[in-house]
């Protein structure tokens, strides 16, 4: 850590806003354990003193940061679970996945998905957090899709466990596939011919 720094803390013009941000594409970019507190105190123009005394240890940035992305990038997800039926809620949810994960600027792929896909014990917490982040994902749209068969939107054979389950997992796999240079267009043939087959009432 810069001497400098650990001597007069918190930097003039701190902004916290800002610099949560900046942790946020840090992490989104290389991971939870790819990011250094180096790297992110780095990014972030601030001491790792003044880290620690606003955001806590990197466990509790790393919380605050994925915070962000769900009520930031990743807030298409709401506006998608109104829509008023199943296939236009999926359909949304993919859209805005595809958006997200290949924009022009900044990280591609899903903090969600990559942040602590592999990691060791060290950072078990992470992986937890973004298990139980995934998890509720699944769970809301599970819970929108059984309202659809309720609904008479989902024909009552439909299974909407398995397929909020099936939308989750081609949007992870969207993901992954945006992380490794596969364009917009490309995906977007993708995910139209995975639901070119939607149940329909």
């Amino acid at each position: 850590m810069d001497t400098r720094q650990r001597r007069t803390g918190r930097p003039r013009g701190f902004d916290a806003d800002e610099a949560l941000e900046r942790a946020l594409l840090v992490f989104w970019e290389h991971g939870y354990e790819g990011a250094s507190l180096a790297t992110l105190t780095e990014a972030m123009g601030i001491s790792t003193t003044s880290m620690y005394a606003t955001f806590g240890n990197k466990e509790e940035l790393f919380r605050k940061a994925l915070e962000r992305y769900t009520e930031g990038p990743s807030a298409y997800v709401v506006d998608a679970l109104e829509k008023p039926t199943a296939l236009e809620v999926a359909t949304a949810l993919i859209a805005g996945t595809i958006r997200t994960t290949t924009r022009p600027s900044g990280p591609h792929g899903c903090l969600g998905v990559q942040g602590a896909l592999a990691t060791g014990d060290s950072s078990r917490a992470a992986r937890e957090l973004l298990v139980g982040w995934r998890d509720d994902g699944y769970s809301t749209l599970r819970d929108r899709f059984e309202r659809a068969v309720d609904d008479g939107d989902l024909p009552p054979e439909a299974d909407p466990a398995l397929l909020a389950r099936y939308v989750t997992a081609l949007g992870y796999g969207i993901a992954v596939q945006a992380a490794s240079g596969v364009g917009r267009d490309e995906l977007q043939e993708m995910a139209d011919a995975a639901l070119r087959n939607w149940p329909l009432s």
